[in-house]
């Protein structure tokens, strides 16, 4: 019996599927394709018509209309009961699952309804699905240094990035292009570019995750008091994704295509810390796209916790081109000391610095010192003998102006070869080109004779600039001389005019180096032409002074190098830091 009412139970649950698919089925082909006649009277016109021709007269239907009707009514009515039977029997089985199963979509749908229901996004994720699509994100291929514009529009306003592909996009609403590219390539993750928050596309509510937060650091690194102030005093290492052990601050920079002369201007400045912890604790979110995309360089290279062992500087190579008229680009090879020039002075002017009144940035109280230049006018004139002869004004001008970076300037190499038929490359110390600035040594320029004495107070870091490059319409010119310079303690006092009121007199003025920017020339091939220019290879040295540690950054290429050997390169551009009072002698 058992047996036998499954069996039953069984047929009544496929005869109410049957039933179902029966009612929601539709035809496959219309009636014109199947019959090739015209569409016959509905069945409601068919039944009247034939009624009526049955009739009499009199208004009674005939016998045998009567009895076909009688013998159809019992063929319905016993269809109905067999039909009603099968429903109640299925109705009874599917009780115990109504619970379990879930209502079919067709049947919370009204007839009354549209078809069609507008598209609702969620404020929030469902309970339980907070990190729904976040094992979809790469983190290998995530790369934020480059310039933030839509990759369909070209547009920087309100840009997203996939962390799905590391794709720029415009906007998240319904008809953004970041909403169909999660519909077309189901990539869900995204993150707006200047708020950090994370959403899910194409549903539309925010993702607050924990697991988020090291993806933040790479696209906004931000710092502490404390943590700045640690930088520079204790060493420490950190891994990439691939497991590349790196130092914060010591990190390599892409050379696009030949960028590297900007490199090494930017390594340097990176390397003083007035400068360094301004553009890292300062909220510039306010001030022009200069400062704030060299605010984000500086913070980026000095992060622990970066996915990559290196930085790409092209989101603000983007905008020194465009800010200097494209005299600096990533494209064609510039010189270090024009571009830092450029780079002082409108990074003075974009922090609201003033064109006259000193020290109303921070680039000019950190840089800018004073200078006295005195000068005579030289005149040549005929004496008796016919013989010329140059006499010097007896009025001497003096002026005191201000700088940001000091020139050095070497002595003519030499034209000749030794003995030995090997050409010489001479040597000078630091301390012999810096006499042009002891108020002694007088220099001639455009018919003057001038001499030159810095003023105290001496800045906190100075630049020097020793210049090796000579233009003129023929030929440009290259001076191999090597500088030597110590390291550690050089004394500036004896080109410092005496001030007892700002410095003791007989006192030295310690400095101390903390980057060294040198010129390499290489020959691109053996069998090159003569005369041909070589090409130009910029390096920069930085000290590190957590480990009292030197470091060689050439693009991408981070090493280390012994002190003593620093001078052997032909330096170009040099950063000193005064020594505070009371510091003892390195």
């Amino acid at each position: 019996m058992a047996g036998s009412k499954d069996h039953l139970n069984h047929q009544h649950i496929n005869a109410r599927l049957t039933f179902d698919l029966m009612a929601k089925r539709q035809a496959e082909d219309s009636l014109d394709e199947v019959f090739a006649s015209d569409s016959p009277a509905s069945k409601k016109a068919r039944v009247e018509d034939v009624d009526g021709e049955r009739q009499l007269s009199n208004g009674k239907p005939s016998a045998s209309n009567r009895a076909a009707h009688h013998t159809n009514g019992q063929q319905f009515e016993a269809e109905e009961q067999r039909t009603g039977d099968i429903l109640a029997a299925a109705d009874q089985e599917g009780e115990e699952l109504e619970e379990a199963e879930a209502p079919s979509p067709t049947s919370l749908l009204d007839e009354d309804q549209p078809a069609l229901v507008p598209l609702t996004r969620q404020k929030a994720p469902a309970e339980g699905y907070m990190d729904l699509y976040l094992d979809t994100i790469d983190r290998s291929i995530l790369d934020f240094d480059f310039e933030k514009l839509c990759s369909v529009t070209l547009s920087n306003l309100n840009v997203y990035a996939c962390l799905v592909c590391g794709k720029y996009y415009q906007g998240r609403g319904p008809k953004s292009h970041a909403y169909f590219h999660a519909l077309e390539e189901s990539h869900h993750v995204f993150i707006n570019m200047q708020t950090q928050r994370v959403y899910v596309l194409p549903e539309g509510y925010e993702v607050k995750s924990k697991s988020l937060d090291d993806i933040k650091v790479v696209v906004d690194p931000r710092y502490s008091r404390e943590e700045v102030s640690k930088l520079d005093k204790e060493p420490r290492a950190s891994w990439d994704l691939g497991g590349k052990r790196y130092r914060p601050g010591f990190v390599g920079m892409n050379n696009i295509k030949d960028n590297d002369y900007f490199n090494v201007v930017i390594q340097a400045l990176s390397h003083v810390p007035p400068l360094r912890n301004f553009f890292v604790l300062e909220d510039l979110s306010s001030s022009p796209q200069l400062v704030q995309r060299f605010s984000i360089l500086i913070r980026k290279i000095w992060n622990p916790r970066a996915f990559k062992s290196h930085v790409s500087p092209h989101e603000l190579l983007q905008e020194i081109s465009l800010r200097s008229n494209k005299r600096f680009t990533l494209t064609q090879q510039s010189d270090p000391v024009d571009f830092l020039s450029w780079f002082l002075n409108n990074l003075h002017l974009a922090l609201g610095g003033s064109k006259t009144k000193p020290g109303t940035s921070i680039i000019q109280r950190v840089f800018q010192g004073r200078l006295r230049v005195e000068s005579q006018q030289i005149t040549a004139r005929a004496d008796a003998g016919d013989r010329l002869r140059f006499e010097e004004a007896a009025e001497v001008k003096a002026d005191i102006t201000r700088f940001l970076l000091l020139t050095l300037d070497l002595p003519a190499s030499p034209l000749f070869q030794d003995e030995l038929d090997k050409n010489i490359i001479p040597q000078i110390p630091l301390t012999s080109i810096l006499s042009k600035y002891d108020g002694l040594q007088s220099q001639e320029y455009l018919a003057h004779r001038r001499r030159y004495r810095l003023l105290h107070p001496l800045p906190p870091y100075l630049l020097f600039h020793i210049k090796r490059f000579s233009h003129n319409k023929f030929v440009d010119e290259r001076n191999p001389t090597i500088v030597t310079f110590p390291v550690r303690s050089l004394d500036m006092s004896p080109y410092v005019e005496p001030n007892p009121n700002l410095h003791p007199g007989g006192e030295p003025v310690w400095y101390d180096l903390v980057a060294n920017i040198t010129h390499e020339a290489i020959r691109s091939r053996d069998d090159s032409v003569e005369g041909e220019a070589p090409r130009k290879v910029w390096r920069c040295q930085v000290r590190d002074k957590s480990r009292e540690e030197w470091m060689q950054i050439q693009d991408l290429y981070v090493e280390e190098v012994r002190k003593e050997i620093l001078f052997l390169g032909e330096s170009y551009l040099q950063v000193w830091e005064r020594r505070r009072e009371g510091k003892r002698k390195g």
